[in-house]
């Protein structure tokens, strides 16, 4: 078995912490503690809060390292080191300096997922893509390195993951012709490792055609290149903001590319791989074992960057390796995580409706493919025609927002956005560090059903099945936790955090924090008492109408007009909320 960070993954399996922002290497959000249970967390009380002193929206958690809980904003991401033993006392704080011209650039909100933790160091990628290392006692920076150029669109919105004795680092701007990439930087000293890019020639890709495989065979020479047309690919998207995960026995990393650039699928004709692309690859030298794409040809702007959860069940009664994803598309899927063979492939939310299915038969010639209904075809549609009533929404059925995965129930517990769309695609040209979309797109919650927006679901992957389903009144934006306590908890929109029976989805408990939760659900503790946490302040996509004063239903690619009425229950905040259950 490969060595992972030995420290680290020590930490990790010290349930007392919070030493990764995805809860552990596989990305469980799972956690042992079970002193809050369904029979006591209806007591749970807010025990102390922290302001961030910073608006807009808050996304992913903060981490507790000994004694030590670390937070961070959105832009100016300021990093706090916050006390624990002595009332949440500030330690240090970290403000960089950036150029708030780079806000402009950041297409859904000027979001960061929290920071990472591996010797001594917590890891922060600013928005201009300067990834620092700062020393984790005082918060002096150890070492700076450029990830990306803010001027021709490239950002980022993600956290990092830290592997053995490198951090991996993704790059966000798809919306502005970005051509994606994964980088990994040896944590000693910042030094670039490899960089791997998600679409271009063999090389650039870190790809062996012969031993890459998609769906089990081997991908080929120039297997990119050969699904765009001419030079498209050189701003083509397939950008990597989203989550990673690892897998130690295997020695693999896994992680989702973004939508192809433009939003306009005329002006890119081909399959353009590798976007919307499952990647395995080894963490030492960037090599790619196998791929598997999701959405060829995406004409909806599907992202394929949601968390692949690494979990070992039984399907068709042998054990396992597995990987789930939730996908922007709507579909659940089940992959062999050692081989890439798709398993299982169905809908996690009965509105979807832009493909009639995906092919799990292997034998057939649209093995591995989304059946695309022509109706929903922006493609076939055309340009500068309005095709409507697609589902979900290019937000997706479910967006960046983790699930959580108990081994107890063996169920996932997934955050989910319930809206449909109309998308108009147009003739767009490219010049750097401007827009490149090319889509006009309105949202709305789908017709026929419970009015809301959202649900937050429990569901089987080794069936793909809905176990139970809440409806909510907006998306469910907050990453969920599930607990050894058979408690599983989220965040809404309108600034809720909620406590729910796991097995059941029975409401257990909530409260109402100041601001709209877009943030990720964590658990620790403290002198042997459990406390659960969350960061509140509205903004993410679906957030961006408030967050950034839009009022132009069609602004915010979209959102500003689905979302209008979310004024109407929350407001803009910065604020850590931490609970407990009085001793």
């Amino acid at each position: 078995m490969a060595s992972a960070n030995e420290e680290l993954q020590n930490l990790i399996d010290d349930p007392g912490q919070w030493a990764i922002q995805t809860g552990d290497y596989q990305n469980h959000r799972y956690s042992v503690l079970d002193q809050i249970t369904k029979d006591n967390v209806g007591d749970l009380q807010v025990d102390w809060t922290f302001s961030t002193g910073v608006l807009r929206g808050h996304e992913g958690a903060p981490l507790v390292i000994g004694d030590v809980m670390y937070v961070h904003t959105p832009f100016p991401n300021i990093v706090y080191a916050l006390d624990l033993k002595d009332d949440g006392r500030i330690i240090w704080k970290y403000e960089p300096k950036q150029d708030p011209a780079v806000i402009p650039v950041m297409c859904c909100d000027t979001v960061n997922r929290g920071v990472a933790y591996a010797d001594g160091k917590i890891f922060l990628h600013q928005a201009d893509t300067t990834l620092v290392a700062l020393n984790a006692e005082t918060g002096e920076v150890d070492w700076s390195v450029q990830n990306g150029d803010a001027s021709i669109g490239e950002t980022n919105t993600a956290t990092v993951m830290p592997v053995k004795d490198k951090v991996l680092v993704g790059i966000s701007g798809g919306e502005f012709g970005v051509r994606g990439h994964l980088t990994a930087y040896n944590i000693a000293d910042g030094t670039m490792a490899w960089r791997a890019y998600s679409l271009g020639p063999d090389e650039d890709m870190l790809i062996d055609p012969e031993n890459t495989t998609h769906l089990g065979k081997p991908i080929g020479e120039n297997s990119s290149l050969d699904s765009w047309e001419g030079d498209q690919w050189k701003i083509g998207g397939g950008t990597t903001w989203g989550w990673y995960s690892y897998d130690p026995e295997l020695d693999l990393v896994y992680y989702g590319t973004a939508n192809p650039s433009t939003w306009n699928p005329a002006q890119r004709p081909g399959d353009n791989k590798w976007t919307m692309t499952i990647m395995a690859r080894n963490p030492d030298d960037g090599m790619a074992k196998w791929f598997y794409q999701k959405t060829p040809h995406d004409e909806w702007d599907y992202d394929g960057v949601n968390e692949n959860i690494l979990v070992d069940q039984e399907i068709d009664g042998e054990m396992r390796k597995l990987l789930v994803n939730f996908d922007r598309n709507g579909f659940g899927y089940t992959l062999d995580r050692e081989t890439g063979e798709l398993l299982v492939a169905e809908k996690f939310d009965p509105a979807v409706n832009w493909a009639s299915e995906v092919v799990v038969d292997k034998e057939s010639d649209q093995h591995g493919r989304p059946q695309v209904v022509a109706e929903f075809s922006t493609e076939q549609n055309g340009e500068d025609v309005n095709t409507t009533g697609i589902c979900p929404a290019a937000l997706g059925s479910k967006d960046q927002q983790p699930a959580a995965f108990s081994p107890e129930t063996g169920l996932f517990y997934v955050p989910t956005n319930h809206v449909c769309m109309d998308y108009e695609p147009f003739r767009v040209n490219y010049t750097a560090g401007q827009p490149y979309v090319g889509a006009t797109l309105s949202m709305y919650p789908p017709k026929e059903s419970h009015g809301g927006m959202g649900n937050f679901i429990a569901w089987d992957a080794t069936k793909g099945e809905i176990k139970w389903s809440l409806p909510e009144k907006f998306s469910v934006w907050s990453g969920a936790l599930a607990t050894a306590g058979n408690v599983v908890f989220y965040g809404t929109l309108e600034g809720y955090l909620k406590a729910v029976d796991a097995e059941t989805g029975d409401e257990l408990y909530k409260f109402k924090t100041p601001s709209g939760i877009i943030g990720n659900v964590m658990t620790y503790t403290v002198d042997d008492r459990q406390y659960v946490a969350v960061l509140s302040g509205v903004g993410g996509w679906a957030g961006i109408g408030l967050a950034a004063g839009l009022t132009n239903p069609t602004d915010g690619l979209g959102a500003v007009g689905g979302y209008a009425s979310l004024s109407d229950y929350t407001a803009l905040g910065g604020q850590l909320t931490v609970f407990s259950v009085p001793e």
